[in-house]
C-alpha cells in the first residue's frame, strides 16, 4: 500500500493512503494522511492536520486546504471533535467542530468523517447498501470501552445497517512491538491482544496490540474478515510517513483519517 502523492502549484506534494477495501465505491472518499507535504515546520513537519498542537494555526489551515484540494473534498463540509478519549458517538447532520466524540457517523452525503491521530488507531468503516459511513478514535481507553463496537451498534439502531455487509478499514497507529503498558490497562484487554514483554517480567510490562483488539471488536460485531483491511505500517517505525506522540515524547502532529460520500452537482 503505497501513499498517493498529489501535486498542486508548488510542490511538495500532499501525501495520503486510501484504502484498497473502498476504492470499488466511486462516490466514497476515504483516506488517511500521512505527515509529507504540508508547510509546517520543526517538529510539526510538515502536513500536520491538529489543531490542538502547538503549531502555528495558520499552517494547520493551509495543510487542511492543501490535503482537502488533493482529495477533491470542499474543506467546508469536514465533521470533526475534540477528542476525549471515550466512548461517545455523534450522529453528523451538518459539518462543523464539535467537542467531547471519538466515533463520528452519518448517511447524509458529502460530509466528510474526520478523526485526528498520532499513535491511536483510526477505523473507518462503510455500509454500502445505506451509504452510512463512521470514524472512530480508538485510543487505550475507547478500545477497553468497546467503542468500535459501539459505533457499529449505532450504525445499527440509526441507520438500519447490517454488519456483515459493511467494510472496515484499522489505519496507521502505534504498532505493539512499540507500545508497551503496565498490568492495569494490560488487563483490561484479551489476552492475545497483550502478551508480557519478555524484558518486563520483572516490573509486569505487556506489549499491546490495540490494531488486533479493534479487528476483534469488528468480528464480534458482524463484519466478515474479508471485509477488514488493516494498514500495514507503524506510526512509531514509520518515521519518514507519520508523526508518533510517543515517540517525539508528545511534541508532534497529528494525521487526519476521514470517510464520506462526494456527490457533486
Amino acid at each position: 500500500m503505497d501513499p498517493i502523492t498529489t501535486s498542486r502549484i508548488n510542490p511538495p506534494p500532499t501525501e495520503y493512503i486510501v484504502p484498497e477495501c473502498f476504492r470499488q465505491y466511486r462516490e466514497l472518499i476515504a483516506l488517511q494522511s500521512t505527515r509529507n507535504g504540508g508547510v509546517s515546520e520543526g517538529a510539526y513537519s510538515s502536513l500536520n492536520l491538529g489543531r490542538n498542537t502547538g503549531d502555528l494555526t495558520d499552517n494547520v489551515h493551509e495543510n487542511t486546504l492543501r490535503l482537502c484540494a488533493a482529495s477533491g473534498i470542499d474543506p467546508r463540509q469536514l465533521v470533526y471533535s475534540d477528542q476525549v478519549h471515550g466512548t461517545a458517538i455523534l450522529t453528523a447532520e451538518k459539518p462543523g467542530h464539535y467537542r467531547g466524540y471519538d466515533a463520528l457517523i452519518t448517511n447524509k452525503k458529502n460530509l466528510f468523517l474526520c478523526v485526528f491521530t498520532a499513535d491511536c488507531y483510526p477505523v473507518l468503516i462503510y455500509d454500502p447498501r445505506h451509504n452510512v459511513s463512521s470514524a472512530v478514535h480508538a485510543g487505550w481507553k475507547g478500545s477497553a470501552g468497546g467503542i468500535v463496537m459501539k459505533t457499529i451498534e449505532a450504525m445499527q439502531i440509526r441507520f438500519n445497517s447490517v454488519p456483515a455487509e459493511c467494510l472496515a478499514y484499522i489505519g496507521t497507529g502505534i504498532s505493539p512491538e512499540a507500545y508497551e503498558v503496565g498490568r492495569e490497562v494490560a488487563m483490561r484487554f484479551p489476552s492475545d491482544c497483550c502478551l508480557q514483554s519478555p524484558l518486563g517480567q520483572e516490573n509486569e510490562k505487556y506489549s499491546l496490540n490495540l490494531g488486533m483488539a479493534n479487528y476483534r471488536q469488528l468480528l464480534a460485531s458482524g463484519i466478515p474478515p474479508l471485509h477488514i483491511e488493516h494498514s500495514p505500517f507503524c506510526s512509531v517505525r514509520d518515521s519518514n510517513l507519520f508523526f508518533s506522540y510517543r515517540r517525539d515524547q508528545g511534541i508532534t502532529g497529528r494525521m487526519v483519517s476521514l470517510i464520506g460520500i462526494n456527490v457533486q452537482g
